[in-house]
C-alpha cells in the first residue's frame, strides 16, 4: 500500500470511529482530521467532502464484490459478498446509509448499480436499452436500494444470502435472463 492509500485509510478509519457515536451529517471534516492527526488540506487533497470519503470506502467494497459480478462471480455470489461485507461493517454502513445528502452513499450506490446493470445488459444484448427496459431497470434499482436501505437500518436481520435471493427474485422478467447469465 502506498502513502496515498495509507492516508486515505487513516481518514476512513477516523470517520468510521466517529460514526459509531455520531451521525455522518453531524460529523465535520475538522473532527475527521483531528481524530487521525492530519490536516484539512490533506483531507481535501483526496476527497471533496466527508460523503466522498464514505463513497471511497464503499468503492473498496465494490472492488471486492460488485465489479466481479458476471465476471468471476455470479450475480448471487456478488450480492452475497456485498451484503456480507456490509454486515461486517454494520455500524459504518448503518450510519452512512442514514444520510440522504446530495452526495450520499445511497445515491452513490444507486448510481453504481444502475450503471453496472445497464452496462451488463448492453454487453449481453449488443445494443442500448429500449425505453421500456430502461424504465424497468430504473424502478428495479430504486426498489432494490430502498430494500437494501431498509435491511441496513432495521438491523440486518436477514442473512446476506436471503436478501440477495429476494433481490434477484425481484428482477423484472424482461431483464432477468440477461442479468442472470454469466
Amino acid at each position: 500500500m502506498d502513502a496515498n492509500d495509507r492516508t486515505k485509510e487513516r481518514l476512513a478509519k477516523s470517520v468510521k470511529t466517529l460514526m459509531i457515536n455520531k451521525s455522518l451529517d453531524k460529523i465535520t471534516v475538522k473532527e475527521i482530521v483531528d481524530q487521525c492527526e492530519l490536516t484539512r488540506q490533506t483531507f481535501y487533497r483526496y476527497f471533496q467532502d466527508k460523503y466522498d470519503l464514505v463513497n471511497w470506502c464503499f468503492d473498496k467494497l465494490a472492488q471486492q464484490s460488485f465489479k466481479l459480478m458476471g465476471v468471476s462471480l455470479t450475480l448471487e455470489e456478488g450480492l452475497i459478498q456485498k451484503f456480507t461485507f456490509v454486515k461486517e461493517e454494520k455500524d459504518f454502513f448503518s450510519a452512512a446509509f442514514k444520510s440522504r445528502n446530495c452526495n450520499s452513499l445511497f445515491d452513490y450506490d444507486l448510481k453504481l448499480i444502475t450503471e453496472f446493470y445497464t452496462n451488463r445488459i448492453m454487453e449481453k444484448t449488443g445494443k442500448p436499452l429500449d425505453s421500456h427496459s430502461e424504465f424497468l431497470l430504473e424502478m428495479y434499482c430504486l426498489g432494490s436500494m430502498d430494500m437494501t436501505f431498509k435491511w441496513i437500518v432495521e438491523g440486518m436481520k436477514m442473512e446476506p444470502k436471503e436478501i440477495a435471493d429476494l433481490l434477484i427474485d425481484a428482477i423484472p422478467e424482461r431483464l432477468k435472463n440477461v442479468l442472470l447469465l454469466r
